[in-house]
């Protein structure tokens, strides 16, 4: 896996203060997308074990509220073979910190079990994110008011509450 880039101290994509990477390869191409070269799964730089080891390291500091991952896309198949692992590390080293993840696919359509991008990672990796932010960016349904979401279609899902009541629980912090 390739990622395009990476942010430190990042207030923008999630609750507090994060270390944000963007991986590279989708396939939704949204149009109006604010990042087309991350369509690419060439793009950017190899995923190596030093750039994991340094996000890792990135999350230590206790103003660091968590890891947000977006692209490109993390659950492209292949992404998500790729960042399994990294997770799982990540939750082992660091279990107070929040996963959030960004997502152009939507949750109970295309990554449940028998969805178009379910693959034998998606449940575990599923299982390591907090809050997931699905559904495809509509430039038509835009709307800079929103909270941590780029058009009205997209939801903020609270997948801690979703596991334990067994059905799609909106995230509760939302600002409408």
């Amino acid at each position: 896996m390739n990622y395009a880039n990476i942010k430190y101290y990042d207030i923008a994509d999630g609750e507090g203060v994060r270390t944000t990477l963007f991986v590279s390869g989708c396939t939704n191409r949204c149009k109006g997308c604010f990042q087309p070269q991350t369509w690419d799964f060439s793009y950017g730089k190899p995923f190596t074990e030093v750039v994991q080891q340094e996000l890792l390291e990135s999350l230590e500091p206790s103003y660091i509220n968590g890891l947000t991952l977006l692209g490109g896309e993390p659950f492209e198949p292949p992404n998500q073979a790729a960042l399994l692992p990294f997770l799982r590390r990540v939750k082992a080293q660091y279990p107070e910190k929040t996963v959030w993840a960004f997502t152009g696919f939507v949750y109970d359509r295309d990554l449940i079990a028998g969805g178009r991008k379910h693959t034998d990672f998606t449940d575990e990796m599923l299982s390591y994110v907090d809050i997931l932010v699905d559904g495809p960016y509509v430039e038509e349904l835009h709307d800079i008011t929103l909270q941590f979401r780029g058009s009205s279609n997209q939801r903020i899902i609270d997948m801690n509450l979703t596991r334990v009541r067994g059905q799609l629980t909106i995230w509760e912090k939302l600002r409408k």
